[in-house]
């Protein structure tokens, strides 16, 4: 079996390379610390599974997401993430994702999940099968605003409310201060609001940060 794994944060990424190993001790297991690197190596190499940090520099998850389902459909990726599921896992599952799994989960549960998606089938948790569950009945109450939010548009809005500066954020995600306030004005406008401490309320309404 091959894996990759993906995670700019060394310390998280030794981590998780220790359990894989010991979880799966006769597999090739090769680490990256971004989504184009990864993808750089997907070119050269045939994956059986890949285990991938929702947000990273650069490209995120989701990206890798979307290149694999379009140039190697058959491997699947399993998203890792330090965000809540309920706020991210069904993005990733829409985008194309195998799986979603929160980095607060226990060891165990990333070699459970590896499995299932080998077999062929998602790893998603009980609290998402019911999200899922509750989008389906025609009764539930309306979508919040920032469902509507990308991947990249929710980390920046949680980043602004948390009070992170245009220029930090830009400098984390590795990406121009316009971009970031591109992604700003977006936010705001898709939200209907006008500042960032509107932002801020807002995600402390919605239990965002």
């Amino acid at each position: 079996m091959k894996i990759i794994l993906a995670d700019d944060h060394n310390l998280i990424r030794r981590g998780l390379l220790h359990i894989l190993r010991g979880a799966f001790p006769t597999a090739e297991i090769e680490e990256t610390s971004d989504a184009e690197e990864l993808i750089k190596r997907s070119l050269s190499k045939t994956w059986d599974i890949v285990v991938c940090d929702l947000v990273m520099p650069g490209s995120g998850g989701l990206d890798v997401v979307k290149y694999m389902k379009q140039h190697f459909p058959k491997t699947p990726v399993l998203i890792l993430s330090m965000y809540p599921e309920e706020q991210y896992a069904i993005r990733a599952l829409r985008t194309g994702a195998a799986g979603y799994l929160s980095k607060d989960a226990a060891p165990e549960e990333l070699a459970k999940a590896i499995q299932r998606i080998l077999l062929g089938r998602k790893y998603i948790s009980q609290t998402i099968m019911e999200k899922l569950a509750g989008e389906l009945d025609p009764d539930s109450e309306p979508k919040p605003p920032h469902e509507s939010l990308s991947v990249r548009e929710l980390t920046i809005f949680q980043l602004l409310a948390s009070g992170k500066t245009v220029g930090l954020i830009a400098e984390q995600l590795c990406i121009g201060s316009s971009t970031v306030s591109t992604y700003r004005a977006k936010v705001l406008s898709k939200l209907n609001l006008k500042s960032n401490a509107e932002l801020a309320r807002y995600a402390l309404e919605n239990k965002l940060i």
